[in-house]
């Protein structure tokens, strides 16, 4: 509780100072020191048993704050997108028994969990949304993943400027948490474009960049080293912590 005290009021402030200097103190300085240090206590302690807040219907940020980098603008995506996701497929393999390719009418009967919960920003802002979709627990026991898995790595359809597509990853112990979800909708509608339409990652439990959008591979593997910088998501590459507990 004083972690997620001191990281409030720490990034409410850094919020205050802008964006640029939000990633300066994440990159570098004491702050990131703070939050290295506590990094393997808090994911040792809040493990899959801690449980984010949640809230009511009445508390809910109806205009809920796009973050993260731009909507897909490529051919792939945009026809997608144009026929209303009806030929997206979730792919889920790697180091698992039975690889997947889900639709999203897959996706919604593999499981239904929905949750008030606040979304926590780097950049200092919070909201709080109504999110449902289907446990990742649930969708990765699906593909049955072998002895060897240790994590798995979110593949994104969006990229940067350079053309890095972004990523995430998560262990298996963070991927078993309940409040961790394959959310579909927000706010009772399903997911719009802006938002990480047709599917993105939810986790409650830590800050708002581990919370990949427009996910269209689920990769699992022993060790995320060989990928992309190593860190083991597009942010961490460039220096913020990987666990990002609140």
């Amino acid at each position: 509780m004083r972690r997620r005290l001191f990281l409030a009021s720490s990034l409410s402030a850094l919020g205050l100072a802008g964006c640029g200097q939000v990633k300066e103190s994440l990159t570098n300085g004491p702050f990131r020191n703070v939050l290295l240090s506590t990094e393997k206590l808090n994911h040792a302690v809040i493990g899959t048993h801690g449980m984010a807040r949640e809230y009511k219907d009445s508390d809910i940020d109806r205009n809920f704050r796009v973050n993260g980098l731009d909507t897909p603008s490529d051919s792939t995506y945009g026809a997608l997108a144009r026929g209303g996701f009806r030929d997206y497929r979730l792919v889920v393999d790697g180091q698992v028994d039975r690889p997947q390719k889900l639709s999203l009418a897959e996706l919604r009967a593999a499981g239904d969990r929905t949750q008030i919960t606040r979304h926590d920003c780097v950049e200092g802002w919070s909201a709080i949304g109504k999110w449902r979709g289907a446990p990742l627990a649930t969708v990765l026991a699906m593909a049955q993943p072998k002895a060897t898995a240790r994590y798995c790595v979110f593949h994104c359809y969006d990229v940067d400027q350079s053309g890095q597509n972004y990523y995430e990853s998560l262990d298996l112990h963070q991927a078993a948490h309940p409040q961790t979800v394959l959310a579909l909708d927000l706010n009772d509608k399903p997911l719009d474009l802006d938002h990480g339409a047709p599917v993105r990652l939810k986790i409650p439990t830590q800050l708002g960049y581990k919370s990949a959008k427009w996910v269209r591979r689920i990769e699992l593997v022993a060790d995320f080293k060989p990928i992309y910088g190593g860190t083991g998501g597009y942010w961490e590459d460039q220096g913020y912590e990987w666990y990002a507990g609140i």
